[in-house]
């Protein structure tokens, strides 16, 4: 490797992270009373948040899920394809479901809402596209904003994922944080590895 070559990969990385910033300082500016509706719901849900997506953003929904559930809100992911052969029998009017497609184009999720609507959930979106399909047939709508993606050719899933993984995150605290959730209750959810560890010395057992 020659120091040219060592010179433009730290200036690409740079480049990359400083894009991905620039995407997460903008979607400071979507956080309306359209989040604070969200969280509304979710913070008094009866049932399940149950999250979808397909292809990087199934991966992000996966992570918004995981988190969901380590602070409180009982959640778990949904694959598009899994539910139109038989696993929307998972989901019950007590539910919430949330779709996660930066685009708003996703066929395999628009396929999916007159099942929703059918079995009377109501449905959140996570886009950067407020004038797509599935953001007019939703019932909350969440725009990330028009992400520029880092890669050259603008159009690997990059920037939009960070953004929309970000939102899902503070959907995430700001709802454990409204529910008074603790660390007592973060230990009993999370017994195993360090932290579980630490929580469970903490306060012995965890016992209430």
């Amino acid at each position: 490797m020659t120091h040219g070559e060592f010179m433009n990969f730290i200036k690409e990385a740079k480049n990359v992270i400083d894009i991905e910033i620039e995407g997460l300082k903008n979607l400071s500016n979507y956080i309306d009373d359209n989040f604070c509706d969200v969280v509304d719901i979710i913070r008094n849900l009866e049932g399940h948040l149950i999250v979808t997506g397909i292809g990087k953003s199934g991966i992000v929904g996966r992570k918004i899920s995981s988190t969901m559930s380590s602070l409180g809100t009982p959640s778990f992911f949904l694959h598009p394809s899994e539910a139109i052969h038989g696993d929307l029998g998972m989901i019950t009017n007590r539910d919430i479901i949330l779709l996660i497609s930066n685009s708003g184009n996703s066929e395999e999720l628009f396929c999916l809402m007159p099942a929703f609507k059918n079995i009377g959930v109501k449905t959140i979106l996570i886009s950067g596209n407020p004038e797509s399909e599935l953001a007019k047939s939703c019932d909350y709508f969440l725009n990330i904003g028009k992400c520029t993606e880092a890669d050259n050719h603008n159009l690997a899933p990059t920037t939009s994922t960070i953004v929309s993984m970000a939102l899902g995150d503070a959907l995430s605290v700001v709802i454990s944080k409204s529910n008074k959730f603790g660390p007592k209750q973060f230990a009993k959810l999370h017994p195993g590895g360090y932290i579980g560890k630490k929580l469970t010395k903490m306060h012995n057992g965890y016992k209430t």
